[in-house]
């Protein structure tokens, strides 16, 4: 089927590295992430140590198990560790590394990339996301990811992609919850960290957005939104 042209045109309009991008929403706001900005705090996110953020309070925790075991890269052992595996992100030729933060602090509190972009083809995906223990079960991922998903299909992408290891259950349920469609496992996909990675995949399309974007903003904000 012959592809409209005013959607092809859209495709001249992308660049592989995605543009930068700044979002403010109700909870969370996000913008490129800086290396001698965010990357001490971020680590302090996630490393395990106690966490307070306004009223909240997070003990000790193990980051493997609440953040880095299906992540391709972590726990760190140390800063220098976390910056380097940092600027692989910000240097990806297809990708824009975002750090995410606390609307009400101020504080870092996660990451999130647009990556593996193809303006040719006009998909992209969402991935690398992660937030510390402070704000999980929290609105911080589905405010982002909305808004992350709000600034695609504006900019005219067809497809945005989800995939997650496929033991990755919490990523999953989000990927559903959020709106997204599960289109299968692929097997053997990647070793990650020595083992084996099959690849659960999720994808949305522009035509599934505006129901997708209704239920978010209904779980998000409420009905009069």
């Amino acid at each position: 089927m012959k592809i409209l042209d005013t959607v092809l045109e859209k495709r001249s309009l992308l660049t592989e590295k995605p543009s930068s991008i700044q979002c403010v929403g109700q909870y969370v706001k996000f913008e490129q992430l800086i290396i001698e900005r965010d990357a001490d705090s971020l680590f302090t996110m996630s490393n395990g140590s106690p966490i307070q953020l306004n009223e909240r309070f997070t003990q000790a925790y193990d980051p493997d198990d609440l953040i880095w075991r299906y992540m391709f890269e972590g726990p760190f052992k140390n800063v220098e560790q976390f910056i380097a595996s940092l600027q692989h992100q910000v240097n990806a030729s297809n990708g824009f590394c975002l750090c995410v933060f606390d609307v009400s602090t101020g504080r870092q509190i996660g990451v999130a990339n647009l990556m593996n972009n193809y303006p040719s083809h006009l998909k992209i995906e969402l991935g690398g996301i992660w937030y510390s223990p402070i704000v999980q079960k929290t609105f911080a991922n589905t405010e982002t990811t909305y808004l992350m998903l709000k600034h695609c299909f504006e900019l005219g992408y067809r497809r945005v992609e989800w995939k997650c290891h496929s033991h990755n259950e919490r990523s999953r349920k989000a990927a559903l919850r959020m709106g997204f469609k599960f289109e299968g496992i692929q097997e053997n996909h990647m070793i990650v960290k020595d083992c084996n990675r099959d690849t659960a995949w999720f994808r949305m399309l522009d035509h599934e957005w505006p129901n997708a974007k209704q239920n978010l903003e209904t779980i998000l904000y409420g009905k009069n939104r």
